[in-house]
């Protein structure tokens, strides 16, 4: 299997530790290489199964294993089971022709020192703004951050992008729909997958918090490391307008990504967010804000309330 390989940085397993403020790194990753990573169980919702049925992707290839995973289920799940059972081979085998095709995921991050203060976390000349529940336990993603007076001293955040190849997502395009779909999903599988298989590097060597981590990929997918990757759109980071600002710290467009006015990235199958290494770091739900907080939010990063509303639709 072909290794993934380093650009941009030029940077080899022997100098990642020590970097310079700020430096990026891009990886470009064999699909057999992010294979092993997928997190089956979000594939299969994306087909509508119950992530019960995501087991298949645990099961060995032979027909005698698939045969006793099929009889386990009830009678009336079965028919459903053997559907999941035939989505997953059809799956494998548009990961290996993806393989053959040469397509690859990619992934682009920096790590920068940085300080909180208040609802803000600074990073050189730039200040990301973040929300805070306003309910307990009033949580805040800059919380996890060392403050700007603690002691002059510095912490450090982790911003990452991550993507596939935008063909996969055409592939199959007005000749299969049912294959076009399913490249489709798998390549938003390829892009997490990627994500997961670098933050495990970022742990280990880049950033080195957790030199000793010795995770398999289910304890990986259970979220049982050090720290937390909290990616744009998710419930404690629900303003997609923050990629703007990502975007200026590690430049998406490195590895093939392009936003709209809105801050949507494009290939859809594309990811982007932070990583704190903050032992106690956790995820959360914003939740509902008040107009108070939202005339706050704007203020802080330079807009008006009326330009930053339409992110925070569902928030209000």
């Amino acid at each position: 299997m072909e290794p993934a390989y380093l650009s941009s940085s030029g940077e080899s397993a022997s100098s990642q530790q020590g970097r310079a403020q700020g430096e990026c790194t891009t990886i470009h990753y064999p699909i057999a290489e992010i294979a092993p990573y997928i997190n089956w169980v979000y594939f299969f919702h994306a087909w509508n199964f119950p992530a019960r049925f995501a087991a298949i992707a645990h099961v060995h290839g032979c027909d005698c294993c698939r045969a006793v995973w099929l009889a386990d289920f009830p009678l009336e799940d079965r028919q459903r089971a053997a559907e999941a059972m035939q989505l997953h081979k059809e799956a494998q085998r548009m990961l290996t022709d993806l393989e053959s095709k040469g397509f690859r995921a990619h992934v682009r991050f920096g790590l920068f020192d940085c300080n909180s203060e208040n609802e803000d976390i600074l990073i050189n000349d730039c200040r990301l703004s973040f929300l805070r529940q306003q309910t307990p336990p009033y949580l805040c993603l800059a919380d996890f951050i060392r403050p700007v007076n603690a002691e002059g001293k510095q912490d450090r955040i982790g911003i990452f992008a991550a993507s596939t190849d935008e063909a996969i997502e055409h592939s199959f395009d007005g000749e299969d729909d049912y294959r076009h779909l399913l490249c489709q999903t798998l390549a938003d599988r390829l892009a997490e997958a990627a994500t997961e298989r670098a933050h495990q590097s970022i742990r280990k060597c880049y950033w080195g918090y957790a030199p000793l981590e010795n995770l398999s990929i289910a304890d990986l997918h259970a979220e049982r490391f050090q720290g937390i990757r909290p990616a744009v759109g998710y419930p404690s980071l629900p303003d997609q307008s923050l990629n703007f600002d990502l975007n200026r710290l590690i430049v998406f467009s490195t590895i093939g990504i392009r936003l709209t006015e809105n801050g949507a990235m494009q290939p859809h199958a594309s990811v982007s967010g932070l990583m704190f290494a903050h032992p106690e770091a956790r995820y959360f739900s914003i939740g509902r804000i008040g107009e108070d907080q939202l005339l706050n939010y704007a203020r802080r990063k330079g807009r008006t309330p009326e330009e930053m509303r339409p992110f925070l639709t569902a928030n209000l």
